[in-house]
């Protein structure tokens, strides 16, 4: 499958988007997806990166998304994210950094080719 991205320079309108410095409303890029066997673009991504960016690098981060929702998913259901019930600041930074720890070690065993194993 194959697309063609279209990269805009747009003003975002309504919920009350935050002026820039200098008064106006910063432009932002919108990228859009349009796979070749689709009348219209499919998918739409807002992001508001530097004007400079080569644009393989704006899909590949707009992309990137599913990823980092993956990951989350996985720390609340399969490592215990949510399951924290204590009430100070410190026992929830423990917990936090203990299901991060855990979550390295497990993409970590992910990433390394298995040993071959032995006859």
């Amino acid at each position: 499958m194959s697309s063609h991205f279209v990269f805009l320079w747009v003003r975002l309108a309504g919920r009350r988007p935050k002026p820039a410095d200098y008064g106006t409303i910063p432009l932002v890029w919108l990228i859009a997806q349009w796979p070749e066997d689709e009348a219209e673009p499919v998918r739409y991504w807002i992001s508001n990166l530097p004007a400079d960016i080569p644009a393989r690098d704006l899909v590949r981060l707009a992309k990137f998304r599913w990823r980092i929702e993956h990951d989350y998913r996985e720390l609340k259901t399969c490592l215990g994210l949510d399951h924290f019930e204590g009430r100070s600041f410190t026992g929830w930074h423990r917990h936090v950094t203990l299901v991060t720890a855990a979550h390295l070690f497990l993409t970590e065993q992910r990433r390394t080719p298995k040993a071959p194993a032995r006859a």
